[in-house]
């Protein structure tokens, strides 16, 4: 995924409240579909994330704080879009112990072992997007997609969309897929806004790869077995 100065979405980040430059501006929207196999539906249309990048896109959003949830051995939600320095909690709501960590650079870390009923956290000063582990259990995984500037969000679950405030001008719309290769198209936005943007994702390549432990080694050969 290709990182540059973004912006973001008044109504994609809870407590933000926009000043006197923010306040004037017009919406970009439209409409992401997945390709999948066999031509099933899309269950997770609302995991994508869109975003916008251009000349004059740099200016930060303040960091907020959020939590992914870890329940039956699940994150929820999978995917999470923040700016960066922004805060994420992994509240424990299983009866025994999980291991959340990250390999990705530049946002590395380990939060260790802890049980139910505990919550840790990360602050993630750099933007880029973070794949979300579990030592224990192989399966879990989670996104972080951290953001340098303030035009982003994520679409609904039928995959509408719409970044609102922005200055007119030329941009470069973003859309990423975790199963999906990203897409970009340019957009330019004018007095009226830019609307009924269709954005379609093509998932029918996707297939699980398997990732190491946070010791950089495979999980052992029973964790698909796990006592819990």
């Amino acid at each position: 995924m290709r990182w540059i100065a973004l912006l973001v979405s008044a109504s994609c980040v809870a407590g933000w409240r926009p000043g006197a430059a923010q306040a004037t501006g017009a919406r970009v929207s439209g409409r992401v579909a997945l390709l999948e196999k066999n031509n099933k539906p899309t269950p997770d249309l609302g995991s994508a994330v869109v975003y916008l990048d251009g000349a004059g896109t740099a200016e930060p959003a303040p960091p907020v704080t959020v939590d992914i949830a870890i329940n039956d051995k699940t994150f929820a939600p999978r995917v999470v879009v923040v700016p960066a320095g922004s805060t994420v909690r992994f509240p424990n709501h299983d009866p025994f112990d999980h291991n959340v960590f990250s390999a990705s650079d530049p946002n590395q870390f380990d939060l260790g072992q802890y049980g139910r009923g505990e919550a840790k956290g990360w602050t993630f000063a750099r933007p880029g997007l973070v794949r979300v582990f579990c030592n224990v259990h192989p399966r879990m995984v989670a996104f972080v997609v951290v953001m340098a500037g303030r035009y982003f969000g994520q679409p609904t679950a039928d995959g509408s969309f719409a970044i609102d405030r922005v200055p007119p001008g030329s941009y470069g719309l973003h859309v990423w897929h975790e199963r999906a290769p990203e897409v970009v198209r340019e957009v330019t936005v004018g007095a009226a806004g830019a609307s009924e943007i269709e954005v379609q994702l093509d998932a029918r390549g996707f297939r699980w790869v398997p990732h190491k432990n946070k010791y950089g080694e495979d999980y052992p050969t029973n964790a698909g077995r796990e006592r819990y």
